[in-house]
């Protein structure tokens, strides 16, 4: 009897042992590294245009602070919310589209051109796919709350916008989420898409990202707007580069943010006659939000 009931104690204490196990979070890394499309590389893209911080944007209690080596804030899904055929690659085009253009548009300096960028969707008809940096949505939450209204949705792009490459697994793990935890604050949901700082990835960082639920998403052309009139662009350029890199499931770059010497908000301005141009090519327009469907 007594030799019965230890047996039976010893199976409770095994059972309580085994159900507190962590489960193992999704993403192995890939097999190959991914292709590397683009028309223009966005590395050299000054910091304070292509996503850098504003100063105003300082953790708060609802931005986790990487600097302190605090706990990862969220856990990873434990589904992955994309198709399998997108894992380890970092998109240049859709997959699959047809005679559609993506418009994307990357915040991390500061929000100069979202009123006109907003209105003029709203005025044409077309959504586009918002990626907002964690220090952008906690510095401008009303801005993020008008992006999800209007129905846009809304991409991760790192919480404070680093190179990936040059950091650790764990350090990618805090960027990824607390860039999440703060757009989800702020009224946004960013998950599954993810794009780069600076576009820079290999094949370690994307499985990383995988890992966290979302999948990467690169561009085929970055409309360079971000150079501003100083850096010698124009409307006409930022137009001209999108309609001479169009093609089926075309993925186009631009910037919130004003250039810092000469306050231009170049893409911002020339949005509208790029739509209507992608539309009179016979083109129509899609969101990245479709990804995740299949």
């Amino acid at each position: 009897m007594v030799l019965t009931l230890a047996f039976v104690a010893l199976a409770v204490v095994l059972g309580v042992v085994l159900a507190a196990q962590p489960g193992t979070p999704p993403g192995a890394q890939p097999a190959t590294h991914p292709a590397t499309q683009s028309s223009t590389s966005a590395d050299t893209r000054p910091g304070t245009q292509a996503g850098s911080p504003p100063s105003s944007a300082s953790p708060t209690a609802t931005t986790p602070s990487l600097m302190t080596g605090s706990a990862t804030p969220t856990t990873p899904p434990a589904a992955e919310p994309f198709p399998p055929s997108l894992r380890g690659q970092d998109l240049a085009v859709i997959p699959g589209a047809g005679r559609v253009v993506a418009l994307t548009f990357d915040a991390g300096a500061n929000a100069a051109g979202l009123p006109k960028i907003l209105s003029t969707l709203s005025a044409k008809g077309v959504r586009g796919t918002f990626f907002l940096t964690g220090n952008w949505a906690a510095a401008n939450p009303a801005g993020v709350s008008q992006i999800a209204a209007a129905g846009h949705p809304i991409g991760n792009h790192s919480m404070t916008h680093p190179g990936f490459t040059g950091l650790s697994d764990d350090r990618i793990a805090q960027e990824v989420l607390a860039a999440e935890q703060a757009i989800r604050a702020a009224g946004g949901d960013p998950r599954p898409l993810f794009r780069f700082p600076y576009g820079e990835r290999d094949a370690r960082t994307i499985a990383a990202v995988n890992g966290l639920g979302y999948v990467a998403v690169r561009w085929t052309v970055d409309t360079l707007g971000w150079k501003g009139t100083s850096g010698g662009i124009s409307t006409q350029t930022v137009t001209d580069r999108v309609l001479a890199s169009l093609q089926p499931g075309e993925i186009v770059l631009m910037h919130i943010g004003s250039n810092p010497d000469d306050d231009s908000t170049l893409d911002a301005d020339a949005l509208s006659q790029m739509i209507d141009r992608i539309s009179a090519a016979g083109y129509g327009f899609v969101t990245l939000g479709e990804l995740h469907v299949g």
